[in-house]
């Protein structure tokens, strides 16, 4: 049993809102930190807008939606998190800007605590993270959700070297308990995933650079050849180009080999500022309505 009632989330972005949400539906008490006050209010904007959406394509009920709701609240000071049972960080993909936070966590949850410290991170070391969180580095954890938070199955679960069994199967049982499948990964920079996903995804960025097929081509070819959903141009955009550079330079230093290093086509469309579908342009373009 994973004994775990109330949620923290730390981060209001697009995965710790689509978490908190996941969280909240699931019948936990959550909270959520950020320390800008205008990612709160957004968080809380787009949390009503989707469960209301819920509501008009039959998936939920009112009252459901508004129970919710009731179980969610915003919070700007870390140090209001202290009654959770996990907390778990979603915030921008930078090491050090983790492992500050980890170190926060480690001393505000030592070595007393029980509670879990849970990284979303989807390609750095939770050895690290643990590392930083000193005297609670035995409940570090990786729990790397997937975008969107309330549609997709999976939680890759990763153990760091100092994660304790207890941990990980408590984690294990929360992700059954938010209907997700837990699948265990080692704690190798891109973990499985990225690990596979990303060299594709780059590989896709060679092969138009060097002239072989046009974007759509690319695409076109993956889809209807390896029936993926979406081609990896396009999920490239769908993430992100610059994350998904980030991730591919995370792994080339973590597992000390070149060939995880971004495309120059890649980095030159970042450099560009055509990031993809939040910027209106990466590969493809995506007018404004």
């Amino acid at each position: 049993m994973h004994n775990i009632k109330t949620i923290g989330i730390v981060g209001a972005g697009q995965m710790g809102g689509g978490i908190s949400q996941v969280a909240a539906a699931a019948g936990f008490t959550t909270i959520v930190f950020d320390s800008h006050n205008e990612s709160l209010a957004r968080c809380k904007d787009q949390h009503a807008k989707r469960l209301a959406r819920e509501v008009e394509k039959g998936r939920m009920q009112q009252p459901d939606v508004e129970k919710t709701l009731g179980r969610i609240s915003y919070i700007h000071y870390l140090d209001h998190m202290k009654a959770c049972d996990i907390v778990i960080e979603a915030i921008v993909e930078d090491a050090r800007v983790k492992k500050d936070l980890f170190a926060k966590l480690g001393k505000q949850f030592g070595a007393d605590s029980q509670t879990i410290l849970a990284s979303n991170t989807s390609s750095i070391s939770i050895t690290e993270l643990a590392a930083a969180a000193g005297p609670a580095a035995d409940r570090v954890i990786g729990m790397h959700f997937f975008y969107p938070v309330p549609v997709m199955k999976l939680v890759e679960v990763i153990r760091g070297r100092q994660t304790a069994e207890g941990t990980t199967g408590r984690v294990a049982a929360l992700a059954a308990a938010l209907g997700k499948t837990a699948v265990p990964a080692n704690d190798r920079a891109g973990f499985i995933s990225n690990r596979v996903l990303m060299p594709m995804i780059n590989e896709a960025f060679y092969a138009w650079m060097e002239g072989v097929a046009e974007p759509a081509h690319v695409d076109e070819i993956m889809k209807l050849g390896c029936n993926f959903p979406m081609g990896p141009l396009r999920l490239a955009d769908f993430i992100g180009l610059d994350t998904c550079a980030h991730i591919m330079e995370v792994m080339a230093d973590g597992l000390n080999s070149d060939r995880y290093r971004p495309c120059p086509l890649l980095k030159q469309l970042v450099a560009a500022g055509r990031l993809g579908d939040k910027s209106g342009r990466g590969v493809f373009e995506y007018p404004t309505k």
